[in-house]
């Protein structure tokens, strides 16, 4: 069984936490290679730019719970500024 490969964004690269957690469950990892790689792109930047680790932390929990509800990009944030 081969294994699927995660999707980047444009600017970003993954980072292995997010990476991790996508690995973790399949459907999050469909919905995540689903999105476009400027969707994905906000989403790492969004992990990234936390300060704190339990911020970061919560993100990737967020990440992983508003995919699954469909969002394509994170909630009130105002957007990568790499792009």
């Amino acid at each position: 069984m081969s294994k699927v490969e995660v999707h980047s964004g444009v600017v970003h690269t993954i980072p292995n936490d997010l990476k991790k957690m996508l690995n973790s469950d399949p459907s999050v990892l469909i919905l995540w290679n689903k999105i476009t790689p400027l969707a994905r792109n906000e989403w790492i930047c969004w992990v990234e730019s936390a300060k704190k680790i339990d911020t970061r932390e919560r993100r990737i929990r967020r990440t992983r719970e508003e995919l699954l509800e469909g969002k394509k990009r994170p909630c009130c944030w105002p957007g990568c500024s790499h792009r």
